[in-house]
């Protein structure tokens, strides 16, 4: 009988069908590393966070830095709907479509 091993590598993480970096993604707000300064308990977010109530936010910066990971984990830790939207790929139709299917 083989026992089940933890994995040995970050590379033998989960499901190896997925890109490394999904696989690698944060899964948590405590996992983000390197946004103290915006998800500490006492930082802007955190404190939203905290009161599980946020107001609309723009989070900046280059490709690949984690903002709709921190979007994502943000809209999980509050209980609220996470739309992604990339305002390189979309237009105003696409707006309409997400604010048409928004809770009233």
């Amino acid at each position: 009988m083989m026992v089940p091993t933890e994995p040995t590598s970050l590379f033998e993480i989960d499901d190896d069908s997925r890109p490394l970096a999904d696989r690698l993604r944060p899964q948590t707000l405590e996992d983000v590393v390197g946004q103290d300064h915006l998800l500490a308990p006492g930082a802007a977010l955190g404190r939203m966070v905290g009161q599980g109530r946020l107001v609309s936010t723009i989070l900046w910066g280059p490709p690949g830095c984690g903002k709709t990971t921190i979007a994502r984990l943000l809209a999980d830790r509050t209980g609220l709907e996470f739309e992604p939207l990339s305002a390189t790929f979309s237009g105003v139709a696409d707006l309409r479509k997400i604010f048409a299917a928004a809770p009233r």
